[in-house]
């Protein structure tokens, strides 16, 4: 006989407690991400299109709403939820907030929500972390020059997963529209101990050519970078922000994505391209084809990662968090969240 279904308690997760659940633990966030991505490439998944709603009295800001499903030993279903209001800077408050949902995978009920902007910086960090050690190997020498075009929150997070990852750079240079913000993370990087010499750059050209690898990590909504001469070093670029680079850049270089489907809509520097083309010939292939071995990373050309950053690895970096914050007995559970447990009464 089988044994009745329970209803899942639920449980609120602050951004506290993410921030404790994922301190130092860049490794192993990174492998999780590595892992995710395997079981999306082998169909353990499902990863619908993203809904994006927009705003004609405030065109620069966007909610997005990511629902996905992942299998494997993670089995769990859930939505990300994630405001982006540019505006909220010059207010001194961050620009992105969010929460993301877990559903059971056998019952659908949810049982967390969790403060998820800070998920959200750290699943888009360990994938850069995982591409610059993935697509990097393929580079005749490792890069000892890193530049960071954007310094916000999420340049902040990806320089701490490299670090945490084994990188370390000779030279960091900077360079963002807001010399105040160029400026800001300056000096984050030299407080903070990192080695290697700190260079703010006020030409984008100049730090685009001094630099093996290229970290985008801006607000653009469209390209504003458009010469491929200033790639003619063959820098590894982790294109995150995804839509910074015209299209011919994107035709001269070896271009990879987390997901063909997903990269390639909403004008994003790849959707372009295609555009331009008709065609998807200048795709070389997804991470996971380059971690597998299905398709080689070139070495005689600029290689670029364009993510559009996947709703799965939310939920597999949010139920590490749950589970985390489970083991170390400080879930805040609702209780009777769910009231209304009688079919009749």
């Amino acid at each position: 006989m089988s044994q009745p279904t329970a209803v899942p308690p639920f449980a609120v997760i602050s951004g506290a407690q993410v921030r404790r659940a994922l301190h130092n633990r860049e490794k192993q966030v990174t492998d999780l991400v590595e892992a995710t991505y395997r079981l999306h490439a082998a169909g353990d998944s499902v990863n619908p299109p993203s809904y994006f709603l927009r705003f004609p009295d405030r065109p620069n800001s966007r909610i997005i709403a990511l629902p996905a499903s992942i299998g494997g030993q993670i089995r769990v279903d859930g939505l990300k939820w994630i405001s982006s209001f540019p505006d909220n800077v010059a207010a001194g408050i961050p620009r992105a907030s969010a929460v993301l949902i877990l559903n059971d995978h056998d019952t659908g009920y949810p049982f967390a929500c969790l403060e998820s902007s800070i998920i959200s910086a750290t699943r888009t960090a360990a994938m850069a972390a995982l591409a610059a050690d993935r697509l990097g190997r393929a580079l005749p020498q490792r890069p000892a020059r890193v530049g960071f075009f954007g310094t916000g929150l999420i340049a902040r997070y990806i320089h701490t997963f490299l670090a945490g990852t084994g990188w370390s750079f000779e030279e960091i240079g900077v360079h963002d529209l807001s010399a105040d913000s160029a400026a800001g993370f300056a000096g984050y990087l030299q407080q903070s101990g990192t080695p290697g010499r700190v260079t703010v750059h006020q030409d984008p050209e100049e730090l685009i050519r001094s630099s093996d690898m290229v970290v985008f990590a801006t607000i653009a909504a469209k390209p504003h970078v458009a010469d491929p001469s200033w790639f003619s070093h063959n820098p590894l670029v982790l294109h995150v922000s995804l839509r910074d680079l015209a299209p011919e850049i994107l035709l001269a270089s070896a271009n990879f994505v987390d997901d063909v489907e997903h990269c390639l809509k909403a004008d994003t520097s790849p959707h372009l391209a295609e555009q331009l083309t008709g065609s998807r010939d200048f795709l070389t292939g997804t991470l996971a084809d380059a971690m597998s071995g299905k398709v080689q990373v070139p070495d005689d050309r600029p290689v670029v990662f364009s993510p559009f950053g996947l709703g799965v690895l939310d939920l597999a970096v949010g139920k590490y968090v749950y589970d985390e914050t489970e083991r170390a007995g400080q879930l805040q559970v609702v209780d009777d969240f769910f009231h209304e447990l009688r079919r009749y009464g």
